[in-house]
């Protein structure tokens, strides 16, 4: 339980770091949590692809935020919406 928790916060802070790089609104605190899970999925995702993962939780929180960045770019690419 207390995982989930520690990485609910290490996700929110990813999200919202995220927000701040690519210029969202960054207002609603459970977005931030979900921009930076599906950060955390993207990231990790495409490094098994390139077949290295993160270790540590400094290496987790760059996978996440380069995840979400690359989340939000695709999703502005191939929708031509921001989010």
């Amino acid at each position: 339980m207390i995982n989930l928790l520690i990485s609910l916060v290490i996700g929110a802070g990813c999200g919202w770091l995220v927000t701040q790089l690519m210029k969202l609104d960054s207002s609603n605190m459970i977005f931030n949590c979900f921009l930076g899970i599906i950060g955390g999925m993207v990231g990790g995702l495409g490094a098994g692809l390139l077949g290295f993962s993160a270790r540590g939780p400094i290496a987790t929180v760059i996978l996440s935020v380069v995840g979400g960045c690359l989340f939000v770019w695709a999703y502005r690419k191939f929708t031509g919406k921001d989010l």
